[in-house]
């Protein structure tokens, strides 16, 4: 049986104009609040950001159909991009306004499958170090149960984007 699903998104030039000339902290919580739109790529993963502070992001999915790999659980590419959405944001939630950064690289372990039933998917990130130029990031993805279903580590290149 076909299913289809569709979507829409807002332009993303309004996200970079104001990442351009908003501390990171304040401009995510103008997105977690709707006072900014949330990225195109919420929109096509189902993966939302929800709170932030000083050092650290959360971000959740509910686990739906389109999520699935080929043996029926979610695939561990969408886990990987909410943990990076999650450890690059705790980054960005210490930078100065101008300031933006990117992965340079991303470890995760899965440890448990997700599926429908695991639930709301939960994942924080928080900062472990940061510096001038680079910063290292952890994070936890867990199911309604509080159960771990992966766990993460990533570094971030700084850079000025003004």
């Amino acid at each position: 049986m076909s299913r289809e699903r569709t979507f829409t998104w807002q332009d993303p030039q309004v996200l970079a104009q104001a990442a351009a000339t908003t501390d990171g902290l304040d401009f995510l919580n103008r997105m977690a609040t709707g006072e900014l739109p949330h990225p195109p790529l919420s929109a096509s993963t189902g993966i939302v950001p929800v709170e932030f502070g000083d050092g650290w992001a959360v971000f959740e999915m509910e686990p739906a159909e389109w999520h699935f790999n080929p043996i029926g659980s979610v695939h561990g590419g969408m886990l990987a991009t909410m943990a990076d959405s999650a450890l690059g944001c705790a980054v960005q939630t210490k930078l100065s306004a101008g300031t933006g950064y990117t992965s340079l690289d991303l470890t995760i372990k899965f440890t448990r499958k997700a599926d429908l039933d695991s639930g709301l998917l939960r994942c924080r990130g928080e900062v472990t170090t940061i510096g001038r130029r680079t910063a290292t990031a952890e994070a936890r993805i867990t199911d309604s149960r509080d159960r771990v279903i992966a766990h993460a580590v990533a570094s971030c290149l700084i850079f000025p984007i003004a």
